[in-house]
């Protein structure tokens, strides 16, 4: 029994510290992208265009914990 409750404990902070780091990656990135806006207004396309592979990314990795955190729920 007692595995079982450090499974799933484990597998809630993971997730949480996971969505926690991309949340703030994500906010970080967007913070900087629109700072950079706002200081040349005509770099909008090729600043927006830098910015959208990496949040992808970020969002990527926080799916991805969600997924291994719920696999070890359903697996342990």
């Amino acid at each position: 029994m007692e595995g079982f409750a450090l499974a799933y404990m484990g597998a809630g902070i993971g997730l949480g510290l996971a969505v926690i780091g991309a949340g703030v990656g994500i906010g970080k990135l967007a913070a900087g992208a629109a700072e950079a806006i706002g200081r040349q207004p005509s770099a909008t396309a090729q600043i927006t265009g830098a910015v959208t592979l990496p949040l992808f990314l970020l969002e990527g990795v926080a799916i991805l914990a969600e997924v291994f955190a719920l696999l070890i729920v359903i697996l342990k």
